[in-house]
């Protein structure tokens, strides 16, 4: 009686959000707002001075008026390279692009239907948030693969489409902290943690790996939460808010049958995947090879396969729908390949233009300063209190995650905290590496909850698949039971780590100076 009870309030909050949320106007005019917003609350705060001073730089922290002629100005003479330099803009299209081939042939359907033919549905859930977890490998990329498979993996199993969204979101985005193997944005991190620390300490290094024991750590934990999150939960809420229409329309994938000539096209083209993905890495092995960086390492931005990523995931998508269409006869023509990518583009124009306007806001954002001050306020906030390292810690964890509803990039907040973080606790005994593992724990549980973050169209684009009606609020309803899970269990495997004094990762240690 209790649990149902507990239940009936939890889908009651949720509703609540829910309309509450689907009241905020398109995301497209919100962005809008906040471009202008950005704008008159520059004007105001560069009348004022502020006696803050960028940690970077060395200067006094200032507020550029946006409103301004110069500013005016400067802005329309870079619209065009705000919008074409936005980092998943062109990203997310040329992925698509290659991944409409492989699903206009209908690769993609007839590997779901296998997968689906011998994962029993129990399992669906975890594997469904594993996967989101694994495709870190490729930063970014889970948002154009995972979720819509996911989603579609759930419908076709009995379960709700939605729930399948929510779960591999959660193992993408949520679980950014909890990973299996190290990922493309942990050389990026580390980079800007090393160079915070050498402010305080010139010789000081810091390991890319050196959260990796915590982030393995956490994984269990995440995927054992999460699952029960969906089960217990999200599902049971979607199923009484969104019942799903008794005529929805999924084109052929409603079809589970799949003919021995499909089968056999299948085999083949995953044969050539295969040899692919065996090419790929027999290319990597050498340490000498063209796709690792300089020195060496594969697992960094300056290495050209993980500049190729996108290109990669376009490549082998596309010769392998290629192969599977001709065999299977779904490609009789050119014509065909074409307008597979045609087709798969036309789910992208609201993302398309919501795009142009989030460029502009980030660039009015950066530009102005705000997002320096709103850091550096913050921090000094924080360091005024003069804290126990685990409340200090505590405390950046809920400061990461205020911010993180407004600047969502984990590279552009660390660039912007690192500098001030990282030098202001060393100097109260708490490692580099303890920083950043906090900063990384709110960094992931936020980014599924907030409007602004820049994959949110996209994946709202995919709820509307199978709830037209779906919107801001839908999502971000069903998401905060896993940011509420995501960080608890972050936190809590944080100072279990912590007390247990078990190695964040390696060279890593809690206290500055090292110990080690």
């Amino acid at each position: 009686m209790e649990k149902t009870k507990q239940k009936e309030q939890m889908g009651g909050i949720l509703g609540l959000i829910e309309r509450v949320g689907n009241k905020i106007p398109d995301i497209t005019i919100l962005f809008i707002g906040a471009f202008v917003l950005v704008c008159v609350i520059s004007a105001v705060l560069s009348q004022i001075s502020f006696d803050y001073v960028h940690p970077a730089t060395g200067k006094q922290i200032t507020i550029n008026n946006m409103l301004s002629g110069k500013e005016l100005v400067t802005l329309m003479s870079k619209m065009v390279t705000n919008y074409a330099n936005f980092p998943p803009l062109t990203m997310v299209i040329v992925a698509t692009l290659g991944i409409g081939i492989a699903d206009g042939s209908g690769y993609i359907n007839t590997g779901l239907k296998k997968i689906l033919s011998v994962t029993p549905k129990f399992l669906i859930t975890p594997v469904v948030i594993f996967a989101g977890m694994v495709s870190h490998l490729g930063p970014d990329t889970g948002y154009v693969i995972i979720i819509p498979i996911a989603a579609y993996m759930f419908y076709a199993t009995g379960k709700h489409p939605l729930s399948g969204v929510a779960a591999s979101f959660a193992g993408i985005a949520g679980a950014f902290s909890a990973n299996y193997t190290p990922s493309a944005i942990d050389p990026v991190i580390q980079g800007f943690t090393q160079s915070a620390a050498q402010i305080i300490d010139p010789t000081y290094q810091v390991n890319v790996l050196c959260n990796y024991f915590y982030a393995l750590g956490s994984t269990f934990l995440v995927i054992a939460s999460c699952w029960w999150v969906t089960e217990h939960v999200v599902e049971p809420w979607l199923w009484k808010t969104y019942p799903l229409p008794d005529d929805l329309d999924l084109g052929n994938e409603n079809n589970t049958d799949i003919t021995p000539r499909e089968n056999r096209a299948f085999i083949i083209a995953t044969g050539v995947l295969i040899l692919m993905i065996v090419g790929l890495f027999a290319a990597l092995y050498p340490q000498d090879s063209l796709l690792r960086a300089p020195n060496g390492e594969i697992a960094s931005f300056q290495a050209p396969i993980m500049q190729s990523i996108v290109a990669v995931i376009f490549i082998f998508a596309a010769v392998v729908g290629l192969v599977y269409g001709v065999l299977c006869g779904k490609f009789k023509s050119p014509k065909d390949v074409t307008k597979a990518m045609e087709e798969i583009t036309k789910t992208l124009v609201q993302m398309v233009v919501f795009y142009f306007f989030a460029a502009q806001f980030l660039y009015a954002f950066g530009a102005s300063n705000i997002g320096v001050l709103l850091a550096v306020s913050g921090a000094e906030f924080l360091k005024s209190l003069a804290l126990p390292p685990q409340i200090t810690i505590f405390g950046i964890i809920v400061f990461v995650g205020l911010l993180n509803l407004i600047i969502t990039s984990a590279s552009a907040k660390w660039a912007i905290l690192a500098p001030i973080f990282v030098p202001m606790l060393m100097a109260v005994g708490i490692a580099p590496e303890l920083t950043q593992a906090a900063y990384r724990v709110s960094d992931s549980a936020v980014n599924v909850v907030t409007p602004m973050f820049a994959f949110y169209p996209l994946i709202i684009l995919y709820c509307q698949k199978y709830v037209k009606e779906a919107g801001i609020g839908t999502l971000s309803s069903m998401m905060l039971p896993y940011t509420i899970t995501l960080l608890v269990t972050l936190t809590f495997m944080l100072y279990f780590f912590w007390w247990f004094d078990i190695p964040l990762g390696f060279q890593a240690d809690y206290v500055y100076p090292r110990r080690m």
